[in-house]
């Protein structure tokens, strides 16, 4: 046996159909396409959801709902996970900087304290929104609160 003997199994092999190359090709004509229509013509591409005919799903569900474009979505710490983190991390300010190098919140997040919990060490925060009762527990702790914009 010699490389330039080697050949296919019989029957592994088949010939490629050459469309729209006559008519006695068997192939030639409509090349297999039909008669008519925007899938026998060139460049056709179905169009997302359609349905056949049928009225498409976007289209018999209601619209519901409603979505803010002024909504301000804040990453959300409660005194009781600042206290934690303080002791964890080892931190005396609680900031945008301090935190995402901790890899806590995205480099982007807004922040905002509430006040579930207790804080028992004077911190400094330096976040974008503070709730009324965080606010009172963060002083009465001996902490103070920048609001950064």
């Amino acid at each position: 046996m010699n490389l330039h003997t080697i050949r296919p199994a019989k029957g592994a092999t088949h010939k490629e159909k050459r469309l729209g190359r006559g008519e006695a090709s068997g192939k030639g004509g409509t090349s297999t396409k039909g008669n008519k229509g925007g899938q026998s013509r060139a460049g056709y591409q179905r169009k997302m959801a359609h349905e056949g005919g049928q009225m498409p799903i976007q289209r018999r569900l209601p619209k519901r709902g409603f979505k803010n474009p002024d909504r301000v979505a804040y990453k959300v710490f409660n005194l009781s996970q600042i206290e934690q983190l303080a002791e964890k991390y080892d931190i005396k300010e609680v900031s945008a900087a301090n935190l995402y190098a901790n890899g806590l919140i995205s480099r982007t997040a807004l922040i905002k304290i509430l006040g579930n919990g207790e804080l028992k060490t004077g911190l400094l925060f330096k976040v974008n929104a503070v709730s009324g009762k965080a606010r009172q527990a963060i002083e009465g702790a001996g902490g103070s609160i920048e609001i950064i914009k």
